[in-house]
């Protein structure tokens, strides 16, 4: 092991942000125990059925506050696309080739999880299983992937918007919610969201790899402003509260997305610049560069297969023996909160067994035996190869 953390801390280029890296380990984090603990497959007549406790349990509102990392993948993913963009271009590589090289890295392990689920639907059908559960279980895997289609067509868009200032975006949502909630617009109006909400963070993070957020104020402006316009929207702009979407709700701030889950992604940007000093510091430590690195190398591979994983250790408690706490109940009460807390490490367990089947899909045959991870602020030699 002491082996394996000395080659990766060699292996990595001496002018390498690792903070960028440890900004998306933070991001993927984030989604993976978010959906963990705020997704519940209930069993009823032999049946699965999707719940949320958040439902029930009001009092977990906050955890969607720390968990909801949405606008840090977008902030690090415009941080990084208008890096490497910039450097392709300043070595004569032509924008299809950029972009190309991008999108195969991205969407590669999807078509892996799209075709293996579609495989096991058809299985589920053809054994018997009961519809509703089928399509349970498909949505749960697959809902995930509108983050990714977003991302992708924000990154063919990054020559456009690079200079982008984030104002334009955020006028943009901010206009579609007036719209939206004063004049009661439909809400197909409001999918322009979709793509303006997720520009702001990711204009920001190219704005950052100009090197335009560099002072600790922009941090604290952006943290203390983002909060107070959230903290407002939600006491007296009627907004939800919780920052992730709950079933059963009337207004959910994530499907499109909102002022206040823009204002807030606001917040969680100037924290993440906030923290860039102590990251850095942090990581300069091998054995938690290791770790980073480890998870940057996989990350596609973690977000894709969470919720297989959960899934897969769900199935087996029934196939077991029944309803469990925790895994198969209602999430109503405080106990089923402890219960699921108590499964993480078993759901762990198994997205390790997902990481071991499908990671090589991720990777690349000429990058499975790199130990560099995804550029964050690459040397010259790894601006070629991104």
């Amino acid at each position: 092991m002491r082996d394996l953390v000395r080659r990766i801390d060699a292996a990595t280029p001496a002018d390498r942000d690792r903070a960028v890296d440890a900004l998306r380990a933070v991001a993927i984090l984030g989604v993976v125990l978010g959906h963990w603990l705020v997704t519940a497959l209930v069993a009823d007549s032999g049946t699965l059925h999707g719940a949320s406790p958040l439902q029930h349990l009001p009092g977990l509102v906050p955890a969607s506050w720390v968990l909801q990392t949405l606008a840090l993948f977008f902030l690090v993913g415009g941080q990084v696309a208008a890096r490497s963009h910039a450097n392709a271009m300043a070595h004569g590589e032509r924008y299809g080739q950029w972009l190309r090289a991008r999108m195969t890295r991205l969407l590669r392990p999807v078509v892996v999880v799209l075709a293996v689920w579609t495989a096991a639907a058809c299985a589920m059908l053809v054994s018997g299983t009961d519809q509703e559960t089928v399509r349970t279980l498909c949505k749960l895997v697959w809902s995930p992937l509108w983050f990714l289609a977003v991302f992708a067509a924000l990154t063919a868009a990054t020559p456009l918007v690079a200079r982008l200032h984030p104002l334009w975006p955020f006028a943009v949502v901010l206009v579609v919610d007036l719209y939206r909630f004063g004049l009661d617009t439909p809400t197909a109006f409001a999918s322009v969201n979709v793509a303006a909400g997720w520009l702001v963070p990711y204009c920001l993070g190219a704005a950052w790899a100009r090197g335009e957020l560099r002072s600790r104020r922009t941090g604290w402006t952006l943290l203390l402003g983002g909060a107070a316009a959230t903290a407002g929207l939600v006491g007296w702009g009627g907004y939800p509260a919780a920052m992730v979407g709950v079933p059963g709700t009337e207004v959910s701030n994530l499907d499109p997305p909102t002022l206040a889950v823009v204002t807030f992604g606001l917040a969680q940007c100037g924290a993440a610049l906030l923290l860039l000093g102590p990251l850095r510091r942090v990581l300069r430590r091998p054995a938690v560069w290791a770790v980073v690195a480890v998870l940057n190398l996989s990350a596609m591979t973690v977000f894709l297969w969470h919720q297989t994983a959960m899934i897969a250790v769900t199935a087996l408690g029934l196939s077991a023996g029944g309803a469990l706490t925790g895994l198969h109940t209602v999430p109503d009460h405080p106990g089923w909160v402890l219960a699921r807390l108590a499964w993480l490490p078993v759901f762990a367990l198994a997205l390790a067994v997902c990481w071991a089947a499908f990671r090589g899909h991720e990777q690349g045959r000429s990058r499975r035996k790199s130990l560099v991870v995804r550029e964050g602020h690459p040397g010259r030699a790894a601006a070629r190869r991104a």
